[in-house]
């Protein structure tokens, strides 16, 4: 973040006496940063440690706002001067880390993932990481911890700020505009931007540059308040005296630290939690450099030091976190992201005294031309390695090309086919629910895979098998039809395609194909939930009462063990070993197995027609499971089924069903 690398250097303090240099501003930078890199290193320890970045935005805010109104005030403001100087202070570190990252990239990872490493370095080199990950999310997108540029988003937003706010503020200086009344405004609006945004799209909320911006903004405010002090705040301050700043101070820091404590990923966040921090740091600027937290905490040299190396320190530890991830295959353990921390200190150091401090000694107009061409020469690089598909003739074993197909990642051939949807419409289909829509034949259908993705990765086996070819086969929708009618979840938010009403939405979608199609014998409900809640079994009862009604025989798959681990580490990889426990969880069978045992014996005495497949015969046996089947992978990512595995589960329907239901069976 680029308010990490700003001087404080030319800009005055809210408090008088009138210091050329906040060091405390420079502490406020370590806490903040601190707090970032725990939270990536920690998450499940340090929650809230993410509002750190809010912070940052309300010193980038403060700091620029300095910069341009008191040039603009003083009649020195310049553009050319002000861009040179972001480009000076930003583009040294972040060129070294993008080409670091790049390098890294080449020896250690597989092409779709280099692939996606090449698109978010040409992101991160045009300061639009916050729109490519907005473009990304998706049902099948990668865990944000595979993805070791995704801290950029926030550089993306604060540099969007700084291309945009001089222009604006300097055309409303020159038609005399209050400059004031003009950043209260606008951060009225982008505030109740993002209230109103948090309502329907929560990640683009938190992206969004038009819901954020309203954090630099406020230090914009408080910048001006500071510039223009003898009519605002002399008399507050000659009134309260040091007390006054003294209760800033110490309410500020307060407000900030709470902040970290109680804010989670659950909290609909930014929206109205994110006055938390923004106000804090508000206050600890607005107390002074001469305040009671400001000069005996902050301003410590431990702190300052933080904070001078706070910018690269920012970006060089997620990458270390990420590329630990990807090459380990699974979270690596805490020993592992405690060193890459320690990691990212000595780099970051190295980087503020071998390459920031060189450069900043440097002058003339060269250098911030040459610092452009080489970040745009960057980003030309990534875009390369993202359009030859992350470049595979690189000489890396990616194993042998039966296996590596099965490693899909975010693409997955079987989510929808070409005329799928015209030949089963639903008019309310866009607004019910993001769906999956797979079938084998242009009739209608005559077996339906009914759930989540986890019931569509059974579609290529079923129908690919001779034994069940026959069938038209539909596989449609997204969400567990045993979910609650609303989902109430606050971690299910949009773009997730089951929050809100949509599994109702999704459920009389479903049946009304059902009474379309009227050709409808079998359904498999599939996908159902690992840790089912106390009246699940009621729901998921109520849903095959529903379907018995429209005379459809029901199937019930129970779920399968996921591998939450990247399957391609269950074989060797470049600069990794073998992913140790590809060996799956014996116990966690037998957890399922308990959790469902009651349900299945309540629905098979209401509803006697009703079978139940366990897929776990794919995946465990005598005590044992695993992840790899006769050199195989049976997982595509984290958790589907790979074609192989859909395929071999389907073998083992077929056999299961000669005994238990063969009336599925049709070829």
């Amino acid at each position: 973040m680029s308010s990490l690398s700003e001087s404080t250097a030319s800009v005055q303090a809210i408090a008088l006496p009138h210091p050329n240099y906040r060091p405390d501003i420079d502490g406020m930078r370590a806490i903040a940063v601190i707090a970032v890199v725990l939270f990536h290193a920690f998450p499940t320890v340090f929650k809230g440690g993410f509002v750190g970045v809010d912070v940052f935005f309300v010193i980038s805010g403060f700091l620029i706002g300095s910069i341009i109104i008191g040039g603009l005030q003083t009649g020195r403001f310049s553009f050319m001067t002000f861009y040179g100087r972001r480009i000076n202070r930003i583009l040294p570190a972040l060129l070294l880390v993008l080409a670091a990252c790049w390098g890294l990239g080449w020896v250690a990872l597989f092409p779709e993932e280099f692939m996606q490493l090449g698109k978010h370095i040409a992101g991160g080199a045009s300061f639009v990481s916050n729109f490519v990950l907005l473009d990304e999310r998706g049902y099948f997108d990668n865990a944000s911890d595979s993805k070791i540029l995704l801290h950029l988003w926030s550089l993306g937003i604060e540099e969007q700020f700084y291309l945009l706010w001089p222009l604006v503020l300097w055309v409303a200086w020159k038609v005399r505009f209050n400059l004031l009344a003009l950043t209260l405004g606008l951060a009225a609006t982008s505030f109740a931007f993002n209230i109103a945004i948090m309502q329907t799209d929560a990640v683009g909320a938190f992206y969004s540059p038009h819901a954020r911006a309203w954090e630099l903004l406020a230090g914009t405010a408080l910048a001006w308040l500071a510039l223009n002090r003898p009519k605002y705040l002399e008399n507050a301050r000659a009134s309260a005296g040091p007390r006054f700043r003294n209760v800033l101070s110490v309410g500020g820091l307060g407000l900030v630290l709470l902040g970290f404590a109680t804010i989670n990923k659950e909290r609909d966040f930014p929206g109205w939690w994110a006055l938390m921090p923004v106000a804090g740091a508000v206050m600890l600027i607005a107390a002074g450099p001469f305040a009671v937290i400001n000069r005996t905490v902050l301003s410590s040299r431990l702190m300052v030091g933080i904070g001078l190396i706070s910018f690269p320190l920012y970006l060089w530890h997620w990458p270390l976190l990420s590329f630990a991830r990807i090459i380990k295959g699974i979270p690596p353990d805490p020993v592992m992201r405690g060193g890459a921390i320690v990691l990212s200190v000595v780099l970051a150091w190295l980087t503020y005294r071998l390459v920031e401090m060189p450069l900043k000694r440097r002058s003339g107009r060269a250098k911030p031309l040459t610092l452009c061409a080489l970040l745009a020469g960057m980003g030309l690089v990534g875009f390369y390695t993202f359009d030859k598909a992350g470049l595979p003739e690189r000489s890396i074993d990616q194993g042998p090309a039966a296996v590596t197909a099965q490693f899909v990642g975010s693409y997955w051939a079987y989510m929808r086919n070409p005329g799928c949807e015209a030949r089963h419409p639903y008019p309310a289909a866009s607004e019910g629910a993001w769906w999956f829509c797979m079938d084998n034949k242009d009739t209608p259908p005559t077996l339906m895979l009914i759930g989540t993705s986890f019931a569509n990765q059974l579609f290529p086996g079923l129908a690919k098998n001779p034994a069940t070819q026959g069938h038209s086969i539909l596989s449609i929708g997204t969400c567990d039809p045993a979910s609650p009618d609303i989902t109430t979840d606050p971690i299910v938010t949009p773009p997730h395609p089951c929050f809100g009403d949509r599994p109702l939405k999704q459920k009389q979608m479903i049946k009304s194909l059902i009474d379309q199609a009227a050709t409808v014998e079998y359904a498999i409900i599939a996908g159902l939930s690992e840790d089912p809640d106390a009246d699940y079994g009621d729901r998921l009862e109520r849903y095959i009462a529903e379907l018995e009604e429209k005379h459809v025989k029901v199937i019930v798959f129970l779920p399968h063990i996921q591998l939450w681990a990247d399957p391609r580490s269950c074989y060797s990889r470049p600069l990794g070993g073998v992913l140790s426990n590809c060996v799956l969880s014996w116990d966690r069978y037998l957890e399922i197995n308990a959790q469902y045992a009651p349900i299945i014996s309540r629905i098979s005495q209401s509803h006697p027609e009703v079978r139940f497949f366990d897929q776990k015969v794919l995946t465990c046996a005598d005590g044992k499971c695993w992840a790899v089947l006769d050199g195989m992978p049976l997982y595509r990512d984290w958790g589907h089924l790979s074609e192989y595995a859909s395929i071999r589960m389907a073998e083992l329907f077929v056999e299961w069903a000669k005994v238990n239901a063969p009336g599925v069976l049709k070829n």
